[in-house]
């Protein structure tokens, strides 16, 4: 190809990355360092920004509890989805039904979904689940107001909300073993949990790396599925970093764009820290492949 016609190939989308994507994080770095009001210039204040958010125990309790779900919803995901997927891949002619209808939670609108799935839990609303644990425990559990009993509502929720893109990438994984790997195990003697530990798993290592990576790119990014599950985030401390921004910068009546801007550059530091693992073995995975 040349290089007049790969440019014009390119070009659009290099145009569209910088007005929405590198634009837009020069500003946010630029206004971490000051002090920004509403229709007024900023003020360089150093790293104020920076110490004002790392001092503040709700910031340190959003990290926490950001850090806390990544990892047990990420866990789950992986697993359950693996499990899933080992199903629907025996399901035959049942299994584009199947997905098709999985896929319908993946592709709502987070607000509509979470609203959705709190009515399960809100007795004003029905409340199916909410009656279903209380007969079984003989306990009323405050969902939206005690701090565990919301967590694990706030986990079930976006477990349900992303497990299809889980399946579906794991299932394409599944497809891909080569029948001939899976026959020679079987002859070495490989019982189906061996087959799954030391043939499939080991072979799918990068599509269950890639899922890994998407899932904790969306879970740290969790915002608008809390404004419906956890009316008092702040108050329990189920409030997770993007909530804790919007608060700061838009919602709690301070409007201080500088402090969000300073904590979205340390969410950005902590997305990477997160990610460097995967992002690592997708590298050499390729690198070994090419």
């Amino acid at each position: 190809m040349r290089r007049r016609e790969f440019a014009s190939f390119i070009g659009p989308s290099l145009l569209v990355m910088v007005g929405l994507l590198v634009l837009p994080l020069i500003r946010t770095v630029q206004w971490s360092f000051q002090e920004v009001n509403y229709g007024q210039a900023g003020t360089f204040i150093g790293l104020s920004n920076y110490a004002q958010a790392l001092g503040d125990p709700r910031f340190g309790r959003a990290v926490f509890f950001t850090l806390l779900l990544t990892a047990i919803v990420t866990a789950l995901i992986v697993v359950v989805g693996y499990l899933v997927a080992i199903g629907v891949n025996g399901l035959g002619k049942l299994r584009p039904y199947i997905l098709g209808s999985m896929l319908v939670a993946y592709v709502l609108p987070g607000v509509v979904g979470a609203v959705s799935f709190s009515w399960l839990f809100n007795s004003n609303f029905g409340g199916v689940l909410n009656l279903v644990i209380e007969r079984l425990t003989g306990q009323e559990l405050l969902w939206f107001t005690d701090t565990w009993p919301n967590r694990v509502m706030i986990i079930a929720h976006t477990v349900w909300h992303l497990l299809p893109f889980s399946v579906l990438m794991i299932l394409a994984g599944l497809q891909g073993v080569p029948k001939e790997l899976r026959e020679a195990a079987r002859i070495d003697g490989a019982n189906a949990l061996k087959m799954h530990l030391w043939v499939i798993i080991p072979t799918m290592r990068g599509i269950i790396g890639f899922v890994c990576l998407i899932t904790i790119m969306d879970v740290l990014r969790t915002f608008d599925s809390l404004i419906p599950l956890s009316p008092q985030a702040d108050a329990i401390g189920n409030e997770s970093i993007m909530f804790y921004v919007f608060d700061n910068a838009f919602r709690d009546g301070s409007q201080q764009l500088g402090l969000g801007s300073a904590v979205n550059v340390l969410s950005i530091l902590l997305i990477l820290i997160c990610l460097f693992p995967f992002i690592r073995d997708l590298l050499k995975e390729a690198k070994a492949k090419a």
